[in-house]
C-alpha cells in the first residue's frame, strides 16, 4: 500500500547513481539499470533472442505460439498484448490525446508524437555504421541496414518474390488479388494503396507544391523534384556494369539493360510486335486504335503522342534549336542533328548484310534491302507504278502534274 501512495505523491524516493533519473518504485530502478549495464539475463528457449526484463521475454513467446488473447469488441481483430488492443480501440473513438505543442498536431499515440517533433527539431540521432546516413527513427535506421546487407526475409507465398519490408509484401499481394478499395471521389478511379490515390488527386486540384530552389520549377510529387535536382547537378550515380554507360536513375537503368539482353516482354495482342517497355507497347496500339488525341492549336493536324506535335509546332515556330558545333547548320529535331554529324565524322555504322554497303543512316540502309529484295512497296494511285522509294514516288507524281521533273538525288 505504501508504493501504492506515492502514485498520489509523486514522490520518487530511487533514483540512478549514473545518470540521475529517479523512480517511484526500486524495482523499476533495478531494472533501469539494465540499460546501463545492457545486462539481457532473460533469453527465449526458442530462438536465443535475450532481454532485459522477464515480462517482456514472456510477451515475446507470444510471436512464436501466435496468441492473440485480446480480440476487438469493435471489429474483432486480434492482438497479443493489451496495450496494442488499446491503441487499436482509438482507431475506432478517433481520439488523438497527444498534441503538438508547435504545430498543434494530434495524434493516437505519444511515442508517435515524440517521432513527429523530431521533424521539428530536425534531429537525427541514429545514424547508419556502414555509410554514416542518419535517421530520426531507429525502425528507420534498421530497415536501412537491409539496404547493406542485401536482405528479403518477407517473401510472397503466390509467386515467391521478397521484399526487405512487410508492408511492402502486403503491398505486393494486392497485385495477386486485384483489390483496389481505394477509389477517387472525383473521377471514380480505383487504386490498392491510399497513397497512391492521395497522388492521384494531384491530378484534379493542379496542385504542385514542390518547387526547384535553383530554377523556380514545380512539382506535384517530391521524389520528381528530388530527380529533377539531378538535371541540375548532372549526377548519374546508377551505371551499366556492361557498357558503363551512367543513369540519373535506377529505372532507366533498367530499361538500358533491355538492350543488352534484348527482352522485349510486352507484346501486341493485335499484331504481336513485342517492345521492352510498357510505354511504348501502349503508343504502339493507338496505330491500331487509329488515335492522334494531341491536336496543333495552329493548324488542327493530330498525333498520336505529344512528343511528335511538340516537334510539329517547330514547323510553325521555324526554330531551330539544335545547331551543329562543326559548321552551325541549325535542324529542328535532335536526331536530325545526331544524323548530321556522321557528315562531318564521314562515319557509316548501318552496313548491309546482303552485299556489305555501308550508310550513315539506318533509314537509307532500309531503303537499300529493298534493291536485293526488288520489293517496291510505293505505289502510283494514278497509274499503277510502283517504286522502291517514296521520294520517287514523288518525283513521279509530278509528270501527271504536268510539272517539270527534278532530278532525284541518290546516297
Amino acid at each position: 500500500m505504501n508504493q501504492h501512495y506515492l502514485m498520489h505523491t509523486k514522490e520518487k524516493p530511487h533514483s540512478c547513481d549514473v545518470c540521475g533519473k529517479t523512480f517511484s518504485r526500486k524495482s523499476s530502478l533495478n531494472l533501469h539499470y539494465l540499460t546501463r549495464t545492457k545486462e539481457k539475463p532473460h533469453s527465449c528457449e526458442v530462438c536465443g533472442k535475450a532481454f532485459s526484463q522477464k515480462n517482456s521475454m514472456n510477451l515475446h513467446y507470444l510471436t512464436h505460439t501466435k496468441e492473440k488473447p485480446h480480440s476487438c469488441e469493435v471489429c474483432g481483430k486480434a492482438f497479443s498484448l493489451k496495450n496494442s488492443l488499446n491503441l487499436h480501440h482509438l482507431i475506432h473513438t478517433k481520439e488523438k490525446p497527444h498534441s503538438c505543442d508547435i504545430c498543434g498536431k494530434a495524434f493516437s499515440q505519444k511515442n508517435n508524437l515524440n517521432l513527429h517533433y523530431l521533424t521539428h527539431t530536425k534531429e537525427k540521432p541514429h545514424s547508419c555504421e556502414v555509410c554514416g546516413k542518419a535517421f530520426s527513427r531507429k525502425s528507420s535506421l534498421n530497415l536501412h541496414y537491409l539496404i547493406h546487407t542485401k536482405e528479403k526475409p518477407h517473401s510472397c507465398d503466390v509467386c515467391g518474390k521478397a521484399f526487405s519490408q512487410r508492408n511492402n509484401l502486403n503491398l505486393h499481394y494486392l497485385t495477386h488479388t486485384k483489390e483496389k478499395s481505394h477509389s477517387c471521389e472525383v473521377c471514380g478511379k480505383a487504386f490498392s494503396r491510399k497513397s497512391s490515390l492521395n497522388l492521384h488527386y494531384l491530378i484534379h486540384t493542379k496542385e504542385k507544391p514542390h518547387s526547384c530552389e535553383l530554377c523556380g520549377k514545380v512539382f506535384s510529387l517530391q521524389k520528381s523534384l528530388n530527380l529533377h535536382y539531378l538535371v541540375h547537378t548532372k549526377e548519374k550515380p546508377h551505371s551499366c556494369e556492361v557498357c558503363g554507360k551512367a543513369f540519373s536513375i535506377q529505372k532507366s537503368l533498367n530499361l538500358h539493360y533491355l538492350i543488352h539482353t534484348k527482352e522485349k516482354p510486352h507484346s501486341c495482342e493485335v499484331c504481336g510486335k513485342a517492345f521492352s517497355r510498357k510505354d511504348n507497347l501502349n503508343v504502339h496500339y493507338r496505330k491500331h486504335r487509329k488515335e492522334k488525341p494531341h491536336s496543333c492549336e495552329v493548324c488542327g493536324k493530330t498525333f498520336s503522342l505529344k512528343k511528335i506535335l511538340n516537334r510539329h509546332y517547330l514547323t510553325h515556330t521555324k526554330e531551330k534549336p539544335y545547331s551543329c558545333e562543326v559548321c552551325g547548320k541549325a535542324f529542328s529535331q535532335k536526331n536530325n542533328l545526331n544524323s548530321h554529324y556522321l557528315t562531318h565524322t564521314k562515319e557509316k555504322p548501318h552496313s548491309c548484310e546482303v552485299c556489305g554497303k555501308a550508310f550513315s543512316q539506318k533509314n537509307n540502309l532500309n531503303s537499300h534491302y529493298l534493291t536485293h529484295t526488288k520489293e517496291k512497296p510505293h505505289s502510283c494511285d494514278v497509274c499503277g507504278k510502283a517504286f522502291s522509294r517514296k521520294d520517287n514516288l514523288n518525283v513521279h507524281y509530278r509528270k501527271h502534274r504536268k510539272e517539270k521533273p527534278q532530278r532525284v538525288g541518290h546516297w
